[in-house]
């Protein structure tokens, strides 16, 4: 701090003693008060205390460039090791920005941009920092400058700042020949990642020519080029940078290429023979005709020089040039009788000869023929219809050259048209599937990301731009962004769909292409809805997808699902109704026997066999008594008192098989203690030859208990297991 002088200090002084009179202070003696760094002394000293040095405490700040959101990006936080968290310390910032771009909060020393910054524009800011006692507002910290960097994304294509180019290369030069040098340049940080990172690469101009993709050194890559064939040539270069990488920007120029003269064409005659009539009064040295020749090279290369080979017209006649306009002069050197003998003229280089030419298709197929023809003096080929590129890109013909004076000397050459490509396709979106939208997407959410495709060559496509038709009203369902790199987004505009409220939407999408001029197309999206799966990147309709695929409505679905019910309720009834009859009275677990013939009734031993022929009941020594129904367990409380009743014994030749029968159904159908069968097999004896005789139940007297089967074991060993299973099977009902 600088001292003030003694003569700014004495007019402070006296308006200071103006001030107190005014107020009515008097004059006396300040007390000296001790500072806030200062301790008072029981003997009227003071002691002094050094604060502690404070520092501040903050990282590195960056901030990110293209900042997109609806929220300030945050930067980073000042902090200084005298804030205690109590909120005392004020943070005030200043400097490039601050206010604007840059905001701090005064409490926790959080600085946030409110902007979006452009790192090509301002790379970084140079700010300040202060940290202030809230109460006081004294300064805690001195003054502290810092540096806010902006941090680079790669947001700018590669340029070529010199083109278009024009450069020139001696024709029939070898491959590898430098032909030009061409640098982009791109605004981005070199220093980081690889979004100035450029690697070259030719779009147009194969196979002639060549880029090193590290240098951008254009070379010749095919050899024996000829200027005569064709002089001019166009060189698309393209510039990427993330190292080529998917997604980098990318720039372009044109160079445009121009093949040089050398001498590799001689001078030729239009014709083979010329005749020339010089008079008898021609003077010596005077021209007596004129010739002339013609060279496909330029410059000095085409300068022509005649002359007579043959010594004949040597001696009578000269040739001499007309350097402006290349012919031969023909001049009498000699007066002779024979001056009409002929001459033999040559150029330097090599005779001249007159030939004819023809055109045939060619060998593998494409009939030149229907699209060009050649003139036969000439040899010059022209076209004969228009030509399409995306329709046969290249054409093979066969030219034959004979001779006008021996036709017999016949020579092919194969010549290659390349059609070049023109702008006269519009581009299209590159996928016809549908396009998958679940049920569950979010606002602003990515449904998919969609390309374009181009039938022209890439240099007239490599670039695509996307929108929707400016002509419809706006689509309240979805959106398209696009993205800047020959791809764009379809965004969804609302939350959440319904197949069943709408299962498909269509959506037009306009594409340009980057050709000159450009051209465009509109291509329409089908966009299914649709139960999608959680899991995965790719998005599949789940459930009902298969039903869709198969041209299945929904209401074709609920009435497949209502067939498939009923039919359940048919079988769980059936089988209801299948439990609901009677089991057999003894279910075995295990027979012993080898041999076992299982029946629902009881019958009478070997003769059971017929137990369902009628002609048993014919048979009158089969059947030696009739008895109750099977079917029903005998009731000892009946008629027949506590002994078992018995059916009076029948002679059945002397009963018609007829009565017998309805006697039984009368029986059956007064007698109330048998189930209300309809239907009911009934037998009233049993057959002859059993010599056991009957082991039913049904017709066992009832004096015997019918949880007691002791009696079995006396009809042998072979009856030890039936009482067994009677034994456990009454178990089990009691149970």
């Amino acid at each position: 701090m600088r001292i003030p002088t003694t003569s700014c200090l004495c007019p402070f002084l006296v308006c200071l003693y103006f001030i107190q009179r005014c107020s009515g202070v008097g004059h006396h003696v300040p007390t000296k008060v001790p500072s806030k760094n200062q301790t008072k002394l029981a003997s009227g000293e003071t002691e002094v205390h050094h604060r502690p040095k404070r520092g501040w405490i903050w990282n590195q700040f960056f901030v990110l460039e293209e900042h997109i959101g609806p929220d300030a990006q945050y930067v980073g936080k000042l902090h200084s090791n005298s804030d205690k968290g109590d909120g005392s310390v004020r943070y005030i910032l200043s400097g490039e920005g601050a206010g604007s771009i840059f905001i701090i909060d005064e409490v926790t020393g959080d600085i946030h941009a409110t902007k979006s910054l452009d790192r090509e524009r301002k790379g970084h800011y140079v700010l300040h920092a202060q940290a202030l006692d809230r109460n006081t507002q004294e300064a805690l910290e001195p003054m502290s400058e810092f540096i806010i960097k902006v941090q680079d994304i790669n947001d700018n294509a590669p340029q070529f700042p010199d083109g278009p180019f024009v450069a020139t290369v001696p024709e029939m030069s070898e491959v590898g020949t430098s032909v030009l040098q061409v640098t982009a340049t791109d605004a981005d940080d070199p220093t980081y990642g690889n979004s100035a990172r450029i690697v070259y690469s030719i779009l147009q101009g194969q196979p002639y020519f060549s880029v090193d993709p590290k240098t951008g050194i254009i070379r010749t890559a095919l050899a024996d080029m000829d200027r005569e064939a064709k002089e001019h040539y166009t060189v698309v270069i393209q510039a990427k940078d993330m190292a080529g990488q998917v997604g980098g920007l990318s720039g372009s120029t044109t160079i445009n290429v121009t093949l040089t003269d050398v001498n590799d064409n001689p001078p030729k005659f239009p014709q083979k023979n010329y005749q020339l009539y010089v008079p008898e009064s021609a003077q010596v040295g005077k021209p007596v005709g004129k010739i002339k020749a013609n060279d496909e090279d330029l410059g000095v290369n085409a300068d022509i020089k005649y002359s007579i080979i043959n010594s004949e017209g040597a001696n009578m006649y000269s040739i001499s040039t007309d350097r402006d306009t290349k012919e031969g002069i023909i001049s009498l050197k000699k007066v002779s009788e024979r001056n009409y003998k002929g001459i033999r003229l040559v150029s330097i280089g090599r005779t001249w000869f007159v030939y004819r030419y023809q055109m045939k298709g060619s060998l593998d197929g494409d009939d030149g023929v229907r699209y060009f023809r050649i003139d036969e003096s000439s040899g010059v080929i022209r076209t004969t219809q228009p030509l399409d590129r995306e329709d046969i890109p290249w054409h093979n013909i066969t030219v034959m050259a004979s001779e006008v004076d021996n036709p017999s000397l016949l020579r092919h050459v194969p010549v290659t048209v390349q059609v070049l490509d023109m702008n006269d396709n519009p581009p299209e979106i590159a996928t016809n599937e549908e396009v998958i939208v679940c049920e569950s997407s979010k606002l602003d959410q990515l449904i998919q990301t969609v390309t374009a495709v181009d039938k022209d060559d890439f240099a007239n496509g490599q670039r695509f731009s996307f929108a929707l038709p400016s002509q419809l009203p706006v689509n309240p369902n979805f959106t398209l962004k696009d993205n800047g790199d020959s791809t764009a987004n379809i965004i969804a505009r609302r939350r959440r769909f319904n197949h069943l409220t709408q299962e498909l939407y269509e959506l037009p999408i306009v594409v340009w292409d980057g050709g000159e001029p450009s051209l465009s197309g509109t291509s329409t999206l089908t966009l299914r809805v649709c139960p999608c799966q959680r899991h995965g990147k790719i998005r599949i309709c789940q459930g009902e997808a298969f039903l869709s695929s198969a041209g299945l409505s929904t209401g074709a679905l609920i009435a497949i699902l209502l067939c498939i019910v009923i039919l359940l309720a048919i079988v769980v009834l059936f089988v209801t109704l299948k439990r609901s009859k009677k089991e057999p009275l003894i279910i075995a677990e295990e027979d012993i026997r080898e041999n076992v013939v299982t029946y629902d009734d009881e019958g009478g031993g070997e003769e059971d066999t017929e137990a369902f022929d009628i002609i048993a009941l014919r048979n009158p020594a089969a059947a030696e008594e009739l008895k109750f129904r099977r079917d029903i367990r005998p009731d000892a409380r009946n008629h027949c008192g506590m002994t078992p009743c018995r059916s009076p014994t029948v002679e059945l030749d002397e009963v018609d098989v007829h009565k017998f029968i309805k006697q039984r159904l009368v029986e059956a159908d007064m007698d109330t203690s048998v189930p209300p069968y309809d239907s009911l097999q009934t037998y009233a004896y049993e057959g002859q030859g059993s010599s056991t005789g009957s082991i039913s139940p049904l017709d066992s007297a009832g004096v015997q208990s019918e949880q007691e089967y002791t009696y079995l074991d006396d009809w042998g060993p072979e009856f030890q297991k039936l009482a067994e299973l009677y034994e456990e099977a009454e178990s089990d009902v009691t149970t």
